[in-house]
């Protein structure tokens, strides 16, 4: 498969890319190094945004704000933060993007969020909050010059019923003001293409960014899928099977199915992405050189 990667990227405009890369919050010493070294290697290929995400629950917020913060002020890098309805009033909320801005922060990557309890959990609006990401993204639109991302599902999220319900939402987050879409991971590049001409039927002429997920724990993969309601097509299931104690194939595996999904999307007009990068450096780098992205600055941190 990587081969035939390599070939398409022989043909496409690569001054056209554009990648952005997620992070969550470290929990410990050992992983803020892990963080900070993977920033370190991939700040340089000039990322149009570098992410933070926020827990289930809003459980990292102060974590979040710290790595945020830190990476706001000790680089030039332009940083996008997460920010949830969950768990926090409205004063709260207008109080964090306010922090957000007095350090440079310019993009929110605004979200309902999911119960503590995970996405399958029931999701109940709290009183004094604001209740869906449509209201957050008007809030953070009505006086801030703020540039605003939002979730897409191209295969529908677990809590929409139909299409038309999905499309609804979407429309609703869009008429508050989000600037563009970030996408749930997924595997196949036609489910964009597909989940592309509904939002543009839909008459939502938005920008969509594809997540592309870098996980190579098949089985964590798989979890994770399962959680999300994004599917893993047969022949990936195929080909990691017996893999499990072989932590090299997985690897090598990962890179190559990223690669040739990153080039299928490339075929069907995408060129910007957005890797959730599980905060490991090493195949977002090596997905980015194959996409002909190139270092093209030093960042110190």
């Amino acid at each position: 498969m990587m081969s035939k990667s390599l070939d398409r990227h022989k043909l496409a405009n690569r001054s056209a890319i554009k990648v952005s890369f997620e992070f969550f919050p470290p929990n410990s010493a050992q992983m803020e190094t892990r963080l900070w070294q993977s920033v370190k290697k991939l700040a340089p290929l000039n990322p149009e945004f570098m992410s933070v995400t926020y827990g289930a629950g809003g459980s990292t917020r102060d974590r979040t704000r710290k790595t945020i913060v830190k990476m706001a002020q000790t680089s030039n890098l332009s940083v996008a933060a997460h920010l949830t309805c969950i768990g926090a009033s409205k004063v709260q909320i207008d109080q964090t993007i306010e922090d957000f801005k007095s350090v440079g922060v310019e993009h929110i990557v605004a979200l309902r969020g999911d119960p503590a309890s995970g996405i399958e959990g029931v999701y109940q609006p709290q009183g004094d909050g604001y209740a869906y990401a449509s209201d957050l993204v008007r809030a953070i639109k009505s006086d801030r010059k703020m540039l605003v991302s939002v979730a897409g599902y191209p295969e529908r999220h677990p809590q929409s019923r139909n299409w038309a319900e999905e499309l609804d939402n979407l429309k609703r987050k869009v008429d508050a003001g989000a600037d563009q879409i970030i996408t749930q991971f997924g595997f196949e590049a036609k489910l964009l293409s597909e989940y592309q001409e509904r939002v543009s039927r839909a008459g939502l002429n938005i920008p969509i960014i594809p997540g592309i997920m870098l996980q190579p724990n098949f089985d964590g993969l798989v979890r994770m899928a399962k959680m999300c309601g994004a599917s893993i097509p047969k022949w990936m299931y195929e080909l990691f099977e017996g893999t499990k104690d072989d932590q090299i194939t997985r690897q090598l595996l990962t890179a190559s199915v990223i690669a040739e999904y990153c080039a299928d999307l490339q075929e069907v007009g995408f060129n910007r992405f957005h890797f959730y990068t599980l905060n490991s450096a090493d195949f977002a780098y090596a997905t980015c050189r194959l996409l002909g992205v190139k270092p093209v600055q030093e960042v110190s941190l």
